[in-house]
């Protein structure tokens, strides 16, 4: 552990550097890139209608994606240490998500600092995560399914702390609040008050981003401490670090814990944020936190774990980004006077393909080389 880590294989690498399995692959390499040429292609071919709706869309849409991208970064930074750092698969970002939004939103409406209210959620995340964790490493449940078990509880757990199935805050002091004046006022001085209709955006923006980078750093700086490479090791080569010592059972529920906690924290920014906190708003968020992952890996391909970690973040930006642009294009059908346009409710469906179609060829790839192998 001085350092380094040691491979499948008897190989090493600097501890600077970070093995992402489906990274690797060729297809990661270039399919994304031929979907982007796809997209570039259809708007070349469409390029009046295309252009002329991105032309009346507003400023505030994309900066609206840009916040909320960098306000779900946390989720993709969490996502990145189940899926990438210990390889567990962890549904549990689905309930520790609307868990600190809850918890975050219920403490606001009582009185608390919204501030104060975001380490408490960061606590509940994380306790949501051990509970996951307990349970798989204490009574040899499967992974994924000790995750559902603790995401089906925490509906429950949920429901109880906001005493109904929304919160409203749009009257309630959050972290924003202090600094709306002041943007206020800028935009008013400095441009006209058609701009007063973004300055909210870009407030949160700036916050959104100072927060981010905090997280960014903290989770760099853990992750090459020696406790943090105990744990990269454990999802790397378990059985060696099992070898010298180390309690992988207790590197487990430690990076479910940091994992979820920052989930939940992320639930706590994003419902103040939003000005509500709903029990259903953790629904499918693992989609985007691989898509996430995925996205900022391909186009990105990171090294290291600083380099890692913002290629996340960064894939959920233009994960955001994307979501914002399908909604606003409409692409005419050859022959018809209609349009094809995605719905708000087809992008769900749309991210899971893309996630599906991400994990799946490797593995198909894998099959086939097998194959060649075998009748070679």
């Amino acid at each position: 552990m001085q350092g380094t880590k040691t491979k499948p294989g008897n190989s090493t690498t600097s501890k600077e550097e970070v093995i992402l399995k489906p990274a690797e692959q060729s297809w990661t390499r270039y399919a994304p890139w031929g979907v982007i040429a796809l997209v570039v292609l259809l708007v070349v071919i469409f390029q009046d209608q295309v252009l002329q709706q991105l032309g009346n869309a507003s400023w505030n849409i994309w900066l609206g994606a840009v916040a909320q991208g960098l306000g779900y970064g946390a989720v993709a930074i969490g996502v990145y240490l189940t899926f990438r750092i210990l390889d567990f698969p962890d549904l549990t970002i689905d309930g520790s998500f609307p868990l600190g939004a809850a918890i975050s939103s219920a403490l606001i409406i009582a009185g608390w600092s919204a501030y104060l209210s975001l380490p408490v959620a960061f606590i509940g995340g994380a306790l949501a995560g051990v509970a996951t964790g307990l349970i798989h490493t204490r009574l040899n449940i499967n992974g994924l399914l000790a995750s559902i078990l603790v995401l089906t509880g925490a509906f429950t757990i949920n429901l109880r702390i906001m005493g109904q199935s929304n919160i409203p805050l749009l009257e309630a002091d959050t972290v924003f609040s202090p600094f709306k004046p002041f943007f206020r006022e800028l935009f008013i001085e400095q441009w006209d008050r058609a701009w007063i209709r973004v300055h909210t955006n870009i407030l949160s923006i700036v916050v959104f981003l100072a927060l981010i980078i905090f997280i960014k750093y903290a989770v760099d700086w853990f992750l090459h401490t020696e406790l943090g490479l105990a744990m990269r090791a454990t999802g790397d080569n378990p059985q060696m670090i099992r070898s010298l010592g180390v309690n992988t059972d207790g590197m487990k529920i430690l990076g479910l814990a940091i994992s979820n906690g920052l989930v939940g924290l992320s639930g706590a920014l994003m419902a103040q944020y939003q000005g509500f906190a709903d029990v259903n708003v953790g629904a499918g968020l693992i989609i985007a936190g691989l898509a996430a992952v995925i996205i900022g890996e391909t186009l990105f391909r990171p090294k290291s774990i600083a380099g890692a970690t913002f290629a996340v973040v960064a894939g959920m930006i233009v994960y955001r980004l994307a979501i914002a642009l399908a909604l606003i294009v409409q692409i005419p059908l050859p022959g018809t006077e209609e349009t094809f346009k995605l719905e708000a409710t087809d992008v769900k469906l749309a991210t899971a393909l893309l996630v599906l179609f991400a994990l799946a060829i490797p593995q198909i790839q894998r099959q086939r080389q097998q194959r060649r192998r075998r009748t070679g």
